[in-house]
């Protein structure tokens, strides 16, 4: 057979990219909003008894706005592939309840089809719904199960309330009598389509990020803050916090740094990535009993050897990486820190504030610590020693200096 030459094959390649139909061209997803998955103990499961031809309808505030919606549903943790019948979403109709705006509801599709089975481990993208959505809409995601999962995968700290009822509620305006539990499950992401050039940043963190102490349906974690500042950028936040999650060792949920892929790298359109990591690797090292000057070493030089894995994870994506201090936590009556600990996190916060190590810093230490007892949140800013309660998630989201996400870099 004749080969063509090069320069034909150049012409060839060149009128085949101009007959293209419009459509055809990849679409500029950004995130709009995520969450880490992990395989939740007991107390945050679901129970298996209600997955069985049951809706289990959760409701997500998107961080900006779009023409067109995709839902990433997660496996992540199952050991079985797990069947999803059907899988709708709409505009919610209230934060605090399951009713949705029948006039928004759409379909899920998985290459053309109603039912997905997802392998395990697995996570999987449905086919885009067009579905014009503005920024800090809530989206309620229902999805009608076969079966229980294997083993179960989602995010018990969702600080939103999700309904579950028996059958195939999914295109209901409203679920009266379902049971309702503060966990998502099996949904990951939400990109959109947006309308013009849009970013993300992702914070990566532990439940100071997640939001401990905020009440379900309320968005007042810092990320929520953070969007509300952002308003008019076109940058979606998405809030990968996960409670009790370390650097180095598993919790709850994975450790960071094996999650590090999955939670950040894989997110649509991401320019920059908050870390805010270490307190509970610092935190469970003494807990329990005192610790040697050895370990104490070995910790501090292990957690900075993490972060530079992710910063050189992320950097080869062309991902910037902004590093948080680590806020005081003296006042813990579940970590009580000695003083080693304490020397520990100054270690660990100088090499943050280095020039050089991170893109940039955010100085959480300096913004919420009191300045008579500097190991020692700001009694205003105070939950329980640990965390920082509404005011201070308000102050943290009030001390990002917005000029870190200036960048030339547009959808990738």
């Amino acid at each position: 057979m004749k080969m063509l030459a090069r320069p034909a094959f150049a012409a060839l390649g060149l009128a085949l990219a101009l007959t293209l139909p419009a459509h055809a061209q990849t679409p500029k997803w950004v995130g709009a909003w995520a969450s880490a998955q992990l395989a939740p103990d007991a107390k945050n499961s679901l129970d298996p008894q209600d997955y069985p031809d049951a809706t289990l309808r959760q409701v997500v505030r998107l961080s900006i706005g779009g023409d067109k919606i995709r839902v990433r549903l997660s496996n992540a943790f199952g050991t079985q592939p797990l069947t999803i019948k059907a899988a709708r979403v709409a505009v919610s109709a209230a934060l605090n309840s399951a009713r949705i705006d029948p006039a928004t509801d759409r379909a899920l599709t998985f290459s053309g089809r109603g039912e997905v089975t997802i392998p395990a481990g697995a996570d999987y993208w449905s086919d885009p719904v067009m579905l014009k959505v503005a920024p800090l809409t809530s989206l309620a995601i229902s999805l009608h199960y076969a079966a229980a999962p294997s083993v179960q995968t989602g995010h018990p700290g969702s600080r939103a309330t999700s309904y579950v009822l028996a059958g195939d509620h999914t295109a209901d305006a409203d679920l009266p009598g379902a049971k309702t539990a503060d966990r998502w499950f099996q949904i990951s992401s939400v990109d959109v389509v947006p309308d013009r050039k849009a970013r993300a940043v992702v914070a990566f963190g532990d439940s100071i990020t997640d939001g401990y102490g905020v009440q379900p349906d309320t968005n007042l974690r810092w990320t929520d803050g953070l969007v509300d500042r952002l308003k008019g950028r076109n940058i979606g936040v998405l809030n990968l916090g996960i409670g009790g999650n370390r650097v180095l060792l598993d919790g709850l949920g994975p450790n960071a740094l094996a999650r590090f892929e999955r939670d950040v790298l894989s997110q649509s359109g991401v320019t920059h990535v908050i870390l805010l990591e270490g307190v509970n690797d610092l935190g469970v090292l003494t807990r329990d009993a005192p610790a040697t000057a050895e370990a104490h070493k070995a910790l501090v030089e292990q957690v900075v050897a993490a972060y530079r894995q992710m910063i050189d994870r992320a950097h080869a994506r062309g991902i910037k990486v902004i590093g948080a201090t680590i806020l005081p936590y003296s006042g813990s009556a579940y970590y009580h820190p000695a003083p080693e600990s304490e020397a520990d996190r100054q270690a660990i916060n100088a090499f943050i504030r280095a020039p050089g190590n991170f893109d940039g810093v955010v100085d959480w230490d300096k913004a919420l610590r009191d300045p008579a007892r500097p190991t020692f949140l700001l009694p205003a800013y105070d939950n329980d020693g640990l965390h920082p309660n509404l005011a201070g998630y308000k102050a943290m989201a009030d001390a990002i200096p917005l000029s870190l996400f200036d960048t030339d870099k547009t959808n990738r």
